[in-house]
Protein backbone atom coordinates (compact mmCIF):
# COMPACT_ATOMS: atom_id res chain seq x y z
CA UNK A 1 0.00 0.00 0.00
CA UNK A 2 1.29 3.81 -0.83
CA UNK A 3 2.49 5.63 2.04
CA UNK A 4 -0.28 8.30 1.38
CA UNK A 5 -3.03 6.18 2.12
CA UNK A 6 -1.58 4.07 4.89
CA UNK A 7 -0.66 7.89 6.48
CA UNK A 8 -4.19 9.13 6.10
CA UNK A 9 -6.15 5.87 7.45
CA UNK A 10 -3.09 5.87 10.14
CA UNK A 11 -4.50 9.20 11.04
CA UNK A 12 -7.96 7.75 11.34
CA UNK A 13 -7.54 4.88 12.88
CA UNK A 14 -5.55 6.01 16.31
CA UNK A 15 -8.09 7.94 17.26
CA UNK A 16 -6.38 11.53 16.99
CA UNK A 17 -8.67 14.45 17.98
CA UNK A 18 -9.65 15.94 14.55
CA UNK A 19 -7.50 19.31 15.38
CA UNK A 20 -4.66 17.21 15.39
CA UNK A 21 -5.53 15.58 12.29
CA UNK A 22 -6.03 18.99 10.39
CA UNK A 23 -2.54 20.38 11.78
CA UNK A 24 -0.96 16.50 10.31
CA UNK A 25 1.36 16.87 7.55
CA UNK A 26 -0.16 17.75 4.04
CA UNK A 27 1.88 14.18 2.26
CA UNK A 28 -0.70 14.44 -0.52
CA UNK A 29 -0.48 17.98 -1.34
CA UNK A 30 3.53 17.74 -1.28
CA UNK A 31 3.62 15.14 -3.55
CA UNK A 32 1.90 17.37 -6.04
CA UNK A 33 3.82 20.01 -5.32
CA UNK A 34 6.97 17.97 -6.12
CA UNK A 35 5.39 16.62 -9.47
CA UNK A 36 5.68 20.88 -10.22
CA UNK A 37 9.47 20.68 -8.85
CA UNK A 38 10.20 17.53 -11.24
CA UNK A 39 8.50 19.25 -14.08
CA UNK A 40 10.14 22.77 -13.74
CA UNK A 41 13.20 21.26 -13.57
CA UNK A 42 12.83 18.76 -16.75
CA UNK A 43 11.79 22.35 -18.44
CA UNK A 44 15.52 23.53 -18.06
CA UNK A 45 17.21 20.59 -18.55
CA UNK A 46 17.96 19.74 -15.46
CA UNK A 47 16.36 16.54 -14.92
CA UNK A 48 17.71 14.05 -11.92
CA UNK A 49 19.88 11.90 -14.14
CA UNK A 50 21.71 15.73 -14.90
CA UNK A 51 22.09 16.65 -11.48
CA UNK A 52 23.29 13.34 -10.62
CA UNK A 53 25.82 13.68 -13.00
CA UNK A 54 26.78 17.04 -12.03
CA UNK A 55 27.10 16.30 -8.47
CA UNK A 56 29.70 13.32 -9.57
CA UNK A 57 31.60 16.31 -10.93
CA UNK A 58 31.11 18.26 -7.50
CA UNK A 59 33.14 15.47 -6.10
CA UNK A 60 35.88 15.33 -8.11
CA UNK A 61 36.62 18.55 -8.70
CA UNK A 62 35.89 19.98 -5.78
CA UNK A 63 33.71 23.37 -6.43
CA UNK A 64 32.57 22.37 -9.76
CA UNK A 65 28.96 20.72 -10.22
CA UNK A 66 25.73 22.59 -7.91
CA UNK A 67 25.02 23.69 -4.91
CA UNK A 68 20.97 23.47 -3.20
CA UNK A 69 20.66 25.40 0.14
CA UNK A 70 17.84 25.71 1.59
CA UNK A 71 18.55 28.84 3.80
CA UNK A 72 21.02 30.16 0.99
CA UNK A 73 19.28 34.01 1.62
CA UNK A 74 21.39 35.65 4.44
CA UNK A 75 18.18 37.44 6.70
CA UNK A 76 16.25 37.59 9.52
CA UNK A 77 13.43 35.23 8.49
CA UNK A 78 13.43 32.33 9.76
CA UNK A 79 11.66 30.98 6.80
CA UNK A 80 13.39 28.63 4.25
CA UNK A 81 14.93 30.62 0.86
CA UNK A 82 15.99 27.52 -1.49
CA UNK A 83 18.76 28.26 -4.12
CA UNK A 84 20.29 26.28 -6.18
CA UNK A 85 23.65 27.27 -8.15
CA UNK A 86 25.46 25.24 -10.61
CA UNK A 87 29.04 26.13 -11.45
CA UNK A 88 29.30 26.44 -15.33
CA UNK A 89 32.68 26.04 -17.83
CA UNK A 90 32.73 29.52 -19.90
CA UNK A 91 34.58 29.74 -23.20
CA UNK A 92 33.62 33.33 -24.92
CA UNK A 93 30.46 32.95 -22.64
CA UNK A 94 29.53 29.78 -24.19
CA UNK A 95 29.00 27.18 -22.18
CA UNK A 96 31.04 24.29 -22.79
CA UNK A 97 30.44 21.33 -20.53
CA UNK A 98 30.31 18.72 -22.03
CA UNK A 99 27.76 16.45 -19.27
CA UNK A 100 25.41 19.01 -20.22
CA UNK A 101 22.50 18.82 -22.71
CA UNK A 102 22.65 21.38 -25.73
CA UNK A 103 19.09 22.61 -24.50
CA UNK A 104 20.36 22.98 -20.79
CA UNK A 105 23.70 24.87 -22.05
CA UNK A 106 22.04 27.17 -23.98
CA UNK A 107 19.58 28.29 -21.16
CA UNK A 108 22.55 28.29 -18.42
CA UNK A 109 24.30 31.33 -21.20
CA UNK A 110 21.29 33.03 -21.21
CA UNK A 111 20.81 33.28 -17.44
CA UNK A 112 24.62 33.50 -17.18
CA UNK A 113 24.58 36.54 -19.55
CA UNK A 114 21.21 38.43 -17.78
CA UNK A 115 23.33 38.44 -14.45
CA UNK A 116 26.53 40.03 -16.68
CA UNK A 117 24.17 42.42 -17.94
CA UNK A 118 22.55 43.13 -14.31
CA UNK A 119 26.63 43.44 -13.29
CA UNK A 120 27.44 46.05 -15.97
CA UNK A 121 24.93 48.14 -14.56
CA UNK A 122 26.83 51.14 -12.08
CA UNK A 123 25.80 50.72 -8.80
CA UNK A 124 27.31 52.67 -5.96
CA UNK A 125 30.19 50.80 -4.01
CA UNK A 126 29.10 47.33 -5.36
CA UNK A 127 29.98 44.23 -3.69
CA UNK A 128 31.53 41.45 -5.17
CA UNK A 129 28.92 38.56 -6.84
CA UNK A 130 30.05 35.63 -5.85
CA UNK A 131 27.33 34.01 -7.45
CA UNK A 132 27.92 35.32 -11.07
CA UNK A 133 32.02 36.03 -10.96
CA UNK A 134 34.42 34.57 -12.60
CA UNK A 135 36.51 31.98 -10.27
CA UNK A 136 39.92 30.66 -11.11
CA UNK A 137 40.35 28.98 -14.22
CA UNK A 138 39.53 25.16 -14.28
CA UNK A 139 39.98 22.27 -17.35
CA UNK A 140 36.63 22.12 -18.84
CA UNK A 141 35.68 18.79 -20.80
CA UNK A 142 34.35 20.01 -24.35
CA UNK A 143 33.12 18.16 -27.27
CA UNK A 144 35.47 18.44 -30.07
CA UNK A 145 33.94 17.86 -34.05
CA UNK A 146 34.55 14.24 -34.12
CA UNK A 147 32.73 14.00 -30.85
CA UNK A 148 35.29 12.73 -28.84
CA UNK A 149 36.17 15.01 -25.38
CA UNK A 150 38.89 17.13 -24.89
CA UNK A 151 40.26 19.23 -22.00
CA UNK A 152 40.18 23.37 -22.38
CA UNK A 153 40.69 25.64 -19.76
CA UNK A 154 38.06 28.10 -19.08
CA UNK A 155 37.00 30.30 -16.64
CA UNK A 156 34.18 29.23 -13.69
CA UNK A 157 30.67 30.74 -13.34
CA UNK A 158 28.36 30.31 -10.79
CA UNK A 159 24.38 30.74 -12.20
CA UNK A 160 21.68 30.87 -10.01
CA UNK A 161 18.87 29.08 -11.40
CA UNK A 162 15.49 30.85 -10.86
CA UNK A 163 13.12 28.28 -9.70
CA UNK A 164 9.58 28.84 -8.24
CA UNK A 165 8.20 25.36 -7.11
CA UNK A 166 10.80 24.18 -4.89
CA UNK A 167 9.66 27.37 -2.92
CA UNK A 168 6.61 26.49 -2.83
CA UNK A 169 7.44 22.69 -1.71
CA UNK A 170 9.36 23.67 1.30
CA UNK A 171 7.28 26.83 2.18
CA UNK A 172 4.19 23.89 2.62
CA UNK A 173 6.59 21.42 4.62
CA UNK A 174 7.99 24.20 6.92
CA UNK A 175 4.84 25.87 7.78
CA UNK A 176 3.39 22.61 8.96
CA UNK A 177 6.48 21.83 10.75
CA UNK A 178 6.07 24.84 12.50
CA UNK A 179 2.82 24.26 13.28
CA UNK A 180 3.25 21.29 14.74
CA UNK A 181 5.58 21.97 16.34
CA UNK A 182 2.95 24.86 18.12
CA UNK A 183 0.41 22.00 18.54
CA UNK A 184 2.89 19.60 20.40
CA UNK A 185 3.81 23.01 22.45
CA UNK A 186 0.52 23.28 23.62
CA UNK A 187 -0.38 19.49 24.50
CA UNK A 188 2.96 19.63 26.20
CA UNK A 189 1.58 22.68 28.51
CA UNK A 190 -1.29 20.74 29.14
CA UNK A 191 0.02 17.38 29.85
CA UNK A 192 2.63 19.23 32.30
CA UNK A 193 -0.52 21.22 34.49
CA UNK A 194 -2.00 17.73 34.76
CA UNK A 195 1.27 16.38 35.66
CA UNK A 196 1.44 18.97 38.41
CA UNK A 197 -1.77 18.45 39.46
CA UNK A 198 -1.72 14.86 39.63
CA UNK A 199 1.50 15.52 41.66
CA UNK A 200 -0.47 17.39 44.44
CA UNK A 201 -3.06 15.37 44.52
CA UNK A 202 -0.44 12.48 45.66
CA UNK A 203 1.11 14.21 48.33
CA UNK A 204 -1.83 15.27 50.06
CA UNK A 205 -3.26 11.18 49.31
CA UNK A 206 0.46 9.44 50.67
CA UNK A 207 0.88 11.84 53.46
CA UNK A 208 1.42 9.49 56.29
CA UNK A 209 0.04 11.87 58.87
CA UNK A 210 -3.26 11.20 57.10
CA UNK A 211 -3.58 8.14 59.32
CA UNK A 212 -3.82 4.50 58.84
CA UNK A 213 -5.26 4.00 55.09
CA UNK A 214 -2.81 6.51 53.83
CA UNK A 215 0.20 4.87 55.15
CA UNK A 216 -1.04 1.50 53.65
CA UNK A 217 -1.99 3.30 50.37
CA UNK A 218 1.85 4.90 50.21
CA UNK A 219 3.27 1.14 50.72
CA UNK A 220 0.49 0.19 47.45
CA UNK A 221 2.33 3.08 45.75
CA UNK A 222 5.49 2.54 46.13
CA UNK A 223 4.76 -0.83 44.55
CA UNK A 224 2.95 0.32 42.38
CA UNK A 225 5.80 2.66 40.94
CA UNK A 226 8.53 -0.08 41.31
CA UNK A 227 7.01 -1.54 38.73
CA UNK A 228 6.58 1.48 36.64
CA UNK A 229 10.13 2.24 36.75
CA UNK A 230 10.89 -1.34 35.92
CA UNK A 231 8.76 -1.23 33.04
CA UNK A 232 10.52 1.51 31.46
CA UNK A 233 7.59 2.48 29.53
CA UNK A 234 9.25 5.57 27.46
CA UNK A 235 12.93 5.58 28.52
CA UNK A 236 15.55 2.59 29.00
CA UNK A 237 18.75 3.22 31.11
CA UNK A 238 19.72 -0.55 30.73
CA UNK A 239 22.53 -1.07 28.29
CA UNK A 240 20.60 -3.77 26.36
CA UNK A 241 18.44 -1.40 25.19
CA UNK A 242 19.26 2.29 26.25
CA UNK A 243 17.77 5.04 24.77
CA UNK A 244 14.23 6.35 24.31
CA UNK A 245 10.86 3.70 23.13
CA UNK A 246 9.16 3.71 19.74
CA UNK A 247 5.39 4.31 20.49
CA UNK A 248 5.22 0.48 19.83
CA UNK A 249 7.77 -0.30 22.72
CA UNK A 250 5.91 2.07 24.64
CA UNK A 251 2.40 0.49 24.27
CA UNK A 252 3.68 -3.20 24.83
CA UNK A 253 5.44 -2.00 28.09
CA UNK A 254 2.49 0.13 29.36
CA UNK A 255 0.22 -3.23 28.96
CA UNK A 256 2.84 -5.13 30.56
CA UNK A 257 2.41 -2.50 33.65
CA UNK A 258 -1.50 -2.67 33.81
CA UNK A 259 -1.45 -6.86 33.50
CA UNK A 260 1.23 -6.85 36.56
CA UNK A 261 -0.52 -4.16 38.40
CA UNK A 262 -4.04 -5.82 38.62
CA UNK A 263 -2.38 -9.62 38.73
CA UNK A 264 -0.86 -7.86 42.49
CA UNK A 265 -3.93 -6.51 43.03
CA UNK A 266 -2.30 -3.66 43.67
CA UNK A 267 -5.15 -1.00 42.61
CA UNK A 268 -7.81 -3.21 44.83
CA UNK A 269 -5.41 -3.11 47.48
CA UNK A 270 -5.86 0.91 48.08
CA UNK A 271 -8.31 2.00 50.54
CA UNK A 272 -8.87 5.59 49.83
CA UNK A 273 -10.86 6.71 46.90
CA UNK A 274 -8.90 9.92 46.53
CA UNK A 275 -5.80 6.86 45.84
CA UNK A 276 -7.97 4.64 42.83
CA UNK A 277 -8.75 7.82 41.43
CA UNK A 278 -4.96 8.94 41.28
CA UNK A 279 -4.14 5.93 39.75
CA UNK A 280 -6.49 6.54 37.15
CA UNK A 281 -5.25 9.64 35.83
CA UNK A 282 -1.79 8.29 36.18
CA UNK A 283 -2.76 5.51 33.53
CA UNK A 284 -4.95 8.11 31.39
CA UNK A 285 -1.51 10.83 31.69
CA UNK A 286 0.66 7.76 30.15
CA UNK A 287 -1.70 7.39 27.72
CA UNK A 288 -2.43 10.75 26.58
CA UNK A 289 1.85 10.25 26.41
CA UNK A 290 2.06 7.51 24.53
CA UNK A 291 -0.58 8.98 21.52
CA UNK A 292 1.59 11.96 21.60
CA UNK A 293 4.51 9.97 20.91
CA UNK A 294 2.26 7.89 18.10
CA UNK A 295 1.41 11.40 16.43
CA UNK A 296 4.98 12.30 16.05
CA UNK A 297 6.23 8.91 14.81
CA UNK A 298 3.71 9.29 11.88
CA UNK A 299 4.21 12.90 11.32
CA UNK A 300 8.14 12.45 11.56
CA UNK A 301 7.91 9.62 9.20
CA UNK A 302 5.92 11.45 6.72
CA UNK A 303 8.27 14.42 6.72
CA UNK A 304 11.02 11.85 6.14
CA UNK A 305 9.45 9.93 3.26
CA UNK A 306 8.22 12.96 1.51
CA UNK A 307 12.18 14.16 1.91
CA UNK A 308 13.55 11.10 0.11
CA UNK A 309 10.92 11.30 -2.77
CA UNK A 310 11.84 14.77 -3.31
CA UNK A 311 15.90 13.59 -3.21
CA UNK A 312 14.98 10.58 -5.66
CA UNK A 313 13.43 12.62 -7.91
CA UNK A 314 15.46 15.41 -8.53
CA UNK A 315 18.83 14.29 -6.75
CA UNK A 316 19.10 17.61 -5.15
CA UNK A 317 20.42 15.82 -1.69
CA UNK A 318 17.84 17.56 0.64
CA UNK A 319 16.85 14.69 3.01
CA UNK A 320 19.85 15.47 5.69
CA UNK A 321 20.37 19.38 5.16
CA UNK A 322 16.29 20.25 5.85
CA UNK A 323 16.02 18.62 9.23
CA UNK A 324 18.75 21.10 10.33
CA UNK A 325 17.51 24.10 7.91
CA UNK A 326 14.04 23.95 9.75
CA UNK A 327 15.01 24.06 13.23
CA UNK A 328 12.22 22.00 14.79
CA UNK A 329 12.28 22.02 18.28
CA UNK A 330 9.61 19.60 19.16
CA UNK A 331 8.20 17.29 16.18
CA UNK A 332 11.91 16.78 14.27
CA UNK A 333 14.37 17.09 18.04
CA UNK A 334 11.54 14.33 19.64
CA UNK A 335 12.09 15.99 22.90
CA UNK A 336 8.38 16.03 24.29
CA UNK A 337 8.43 12.44 25.96
CA UNK A 338 11.80 13.03 27.29
CA UNK A 339 10.58 16.34 29.04
CA UNK A 340 7.01 15.09 30.15
CA UNK A 341 8.53 12.00 31.39
CA UNK A 342 11.40 13.55 33.55
CA UNK A 343 8.68 15.61 35.17
CA UNK A 344 6.51 12.81 36.09
CA UNK A 345 9.30 11.56 37.87
CA UNK A 346 10.28 14.58 39.69
CA UNK A 347 6.63 15.51 40.38
CA UNK A 348 4.60 12.47 40.79
CA UNK A 349 6.56 9.44 41.34
CA UNK A 350 8.80 11.69 43.99
CA UNK A 351 5.87 12.00 46.24
CA UNK A 352 6.11 8.35 47.05
CA UNK A 353 9.76 8.12 48.11
CA UNK A 354 11.80 5.21 47.16
CA UNK A 355 13.81 3.24 49.65
CA UNK A 356 16.50 2.86 47.00
CA UNK A 357 16.96 6.68 47.26
CA UNK A 358 17.47 6.60 50.93
CA UNK A 359 19.53 3.81 51.77
CA UNK A 360 23.48 4.06 53.28
CA UNK A 361 26.24 3.59 50.80
CA UNK A 362 28.15 1.34 52.75
CA UNK A 363 25.73 -0.78 53.97
CA UNK A 364 22.92 -1.00 51.91
CA UNK A 365 20.21 -0.17 54.69
CA UNK A 366 18.13 3.07 55.56
CA UNK A 367 20.60 5.71 56.42
CA UNK A 368 19.41 6.06 60.32
CA UNK A 369 20.50 7.66 62.20
CA UNK A 370 21.26 9.27 58.90
CA UNK A 371 25.21 11.63 59.39
CA UNK A 372 25.41 14.87 56.79
CA UNK A 373 28.74 15.36 56.10
CA UNK A 374 30.28 18.55 55.08
CA UNK A 375 29.92 17.39 51.13
CA UNK A 376 26.44 16.63 52.05
CA UNK A 377 26.84 13.09 51.19
CA UNK A 378 24.64 10.53 53.41
CA UNK A 379 25.87 7.62 55.69
CA UNK A 380 24.09 5.74 58.84
CA UNK A 381 25.93 6.28 62.20
CA UNK A 382 26.94 3.41 62.60
CA UNK A 383 28.88 3.13 59.27
CA UNK A 384 30.52 6.58 60.03
CA UNK A 385 31.47 5.52 63.27
CA UNK A 386 33.41 2.13 61.67
CA UNK A 387 35.15 4.49 59.13
CA UNK A 388 36.55 7.11 62.28
CA UNK A 389 37.93 3.92 64.05
CA UNK A 390 40.18 2.15 61.00
CA UNK A 391 40.93 6.15 60.79
CA UNK A 392 39.65 6.37 57.13
CA UNK A 393 39.32 10.44 55.92
CA UNK A 394 38.16 10.52 52.87
CA UNK A 395 34.23 10.08 51.45
CA UNK A 396 33.74 6.96 49.96
CA UNK A 397 31.60 8.89 47.14
CA UNK A 398 33.34 11.88 46.38
CA UNK A 399 36.91 11.30 48.09
CA UNK A 400 36.37 14.57 50.12
CA UNK A 401 38.49 14.65 53.60
CA UNK A 402 35.50 14.93 55.66
CA UNK A 403 35.26 11.48 57.32
CA UNK A 404 37.41 12.27 60.76
CA UNK A 405 35.30 16.19 60.85
CA UNK A 406 32.15 14.83 61.55
CA UNK A 407 30.53 14.71 64.66
CA UNK A 408 27.00 15.08 66.45
CA UNK A 409 26.45 18.23 64.60
CA UNK A 410 26.35 16.52 61.72
CA UNK A 411 23.05 14.83 62.70
CA UNK A 412 20.47 15.24 60.27
CA UNK A 413 17.22 16.21 62.15
CA UNK A 414 14.73 16.47 59.37
CA UNK A 415 16.33 14.07 57.20
CA UNK A 416 15.56 11.77 60.36
CA UNK A 417 11.77 13.05 60.68
CA UNK A 418 11.73 12.61 56.86
CA UNK A 419 12.89 8.45 57.12
CA UNK A 420 10.28 7.89 59.99
CA UNK A 421 7.43 8.99 58.67
CA UNK A 422 7.60 7.32 55.69
CA UNK A 423 9.85 4.37 56.18
CA UNK A 424 8.62 3.68 59.87
CA UNK A 425 9.41 -0.45 59.23
CA UNK A 426 12.68 -0.05 57.88
CA UNK A 427 13.86 2.52 60.55
CA UNK A 428 12.57 0.32 63.28
CA UNK A 429 14.84 -2.64 61.47
CA UNK A 430 17.56 -1.00 61.34
CA UNK A 431 17.40 0.60 64.98
CA UNK A 432 16.77 -3.16 66.17
CA UNK A 433 20.35 -4.18 64.15
CA UNK A 434 22.32 -1.23 65.24
CA UNK A 435 21.35 -2.11 68.91
CA UNK A 436 22.59 -5.96 68.31
CA UNK A 437 25.74 -5.07 66.77
CA UNK A 438 26.73 -2.27 69.87
CA UNK A 439 25.43 -5.38 72.17
CA UNK A 440 28.19 -7.66 69.93
CA UNK A 441 30.58 -5.08 70.56
CA UNK A 442 29.99 -4.69 74.36
CA UNK A 443 29.54 -8.68 75.59
CA UNK A 444 30.90 -10.26 72.74
CA UNK A 445 29.86 -12.41 69.50
CA UNK A 446 27.56 -14.79 71.24
CA UNK A 447 25.45 -11.84 72.15
CA UNK A 448 21.89 -12.06 70.90
CA UNK A 449 18.64 -10.21 71.55
CA UNK A 450 15.98 -11.58 74.18
CA UNK A 451 13.96 -11.12 77.65
CA UNK A 452 16.17 -10.40 80.18
CA UNK A 453 16.42 -12.75 83.11
CA UNK A 454 16.75 -12.92 86.63
CA UNK A 455 19.47 -15.03 87.72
Amino acid sequence: MKFAQEFKKALQREGFPQRWIDSAIPYGQLKKCLKKVTRELETIGLDKDTLALLAKGQASAGDLGFHYDLDGEPCNSKLLRPRLTISVHLKDGVVVDATLSPATRDFLEKVALQKAEQQEQPTPAPDVDHESSASDDNEAPISGSDGTLTTTTCPVRQVEIPLVFDGEFFDILQNDVFELDTLQEEEAERLKADIASLGRTMTRTTRPSNGKKARDDLARWRQIFELYLDARIFFSTRESDHGARTAAQALKQLQWFQQEVLQRKHVQGLKLSASRDAFTMFLNLNAMLLQNLKFQEINQLAVTKILKKFDKRTSLGVAKTFPVAVHSERLLAGSMARDLCAQVSSEVIATVPQLDDYLCPICFAVAYWPIRLQCQHIFCSRCLVKMQRKSERFCPLCRGDVIMRAGLDNFDKAHAAFLREYFPKEVKEKVKANELERGKEIFGPDYTEGPCCVM
